[in-house]
């Protein structure tokens, strides 16, 4: 007769059902086991095929700044089944379409005729109906919300993977750097309360963790779909840019860097003679 060789924990485990059971034999244990998991397994179809079938729950609505300006990714109902894309660099409509039931968007790619700006999901903005388009045209409003509400869902989109909740955590590179290419191509204003979402020659960032500057000095890679490394000066807030030697910034730090959302832009100070300066001299 065959044998099943075990390991002696499994040994042990089986003789102290034994005893405390009062089995004859090993093999009585086991053949125990077996009919109380079939019993279970018999049991729990029974309760699956009991249970009252509940409608799936709609996915909860994301806290963003607009209730009718949903960048596409996020959009799950849209408002009676009716939106209008519209490119957000030049706040022209790209598309209207209507929607049956609940809309999914994986990827989704095209390109602005009036702009030419390629744009994916991260970009495009979905305009409902409840939005009052014509008053916000007429105020010439509608760029500045276009861009809030980009700005909005892609710094919540970062925080959302810093934190571990968003899907697919292992594309973030990719993200940041599409992300990336968003802000230089549109050449927005970046509000100095939003970590920034970019890595750019020429501009100095603070880490809002050390306090320390980096100024972004050149690219020393040459990647087309990927985030470069950078040659950077670091410097504590007491010290002076001329004084420390230049390193280099692998593109892994500067990815971790802007999705943990620690870099903040730093504002050129004003010029000598401007309205700023002449203002802070009357005081």
């Amino acid at each position: 007769m065959a044998t099943i060789r075990v390991r002696d924990w499994t040994k042990e485990q089986i003789e102290k059902i034994r005893e405390g059971e009062s089995h004859s034999s090993h093999d009585s244990v086991i053949k125990s086991l077996l009919k109380d998991r079939e019993l279970a397994k018999f049991a729990g179809e029974n309760v699956a095929s009991e249970a009252p079938t509940r409608p799936a729950e709609p996915a909860p609505e994301p806290d963003k700044q607009f209730q009718d300006l949903t960048v596409l990714d996020e959009l799950s109902a849209p408002d009676s089944g009716v939106l209008f894309l519209w490119c957000p660099n030049c706040a022209t409509e790209i598309a209207h379409l209507a929607v049956d039931g609940q809309l999914g968007v994986s990827v989704f790619e095209t390109e602005c005729r009036h702009c030419l700006s390629n744009l994916d999901q991260h970009a495009i903005v979905a305009i409902e109906i409840g939005y009052p388009i014509e008053r916000k045209l007429t105020a010439d409003d509608l760029a500045a919300d276009l861009q809030a509400c980009v700005v909005d869902y892609w710094d919540r989109t970062l925080g959302e993977y810093a934190e571990g909740a968003a899907d697919e955590a292992g594309g973030i590179e990719q993200l940041v750097w599409q992300l990336g290419q968003y802000a230089r191509e549109f050449g927005w204003d970046w509000p100095a309360d939003v970590p920034a979402v970019g890595f750019e020659p020429g501009a100095t960032y603070r880490n809002a963790a050390t306090d320390d500057r980096i100024e972004v000095v050149e690219p020393v890679t040459d990647n087309r779909n990927a985030l470069d490394s950078f040659e950077i000066r670091r410097y504590g807030p007491d010290e002076r840019p001329t004084s420390v030697d230049t390193e280099i910034m692998d593109s892994s730090t500067v990815v971790d860097l802007i999705a943990t959302r620690r870099l903040l832009l730093e504002q050129p100070a004003p010029a000598a003679g401007s309205p700023a300066t002449d203002d802070r001299r009357d005081e």
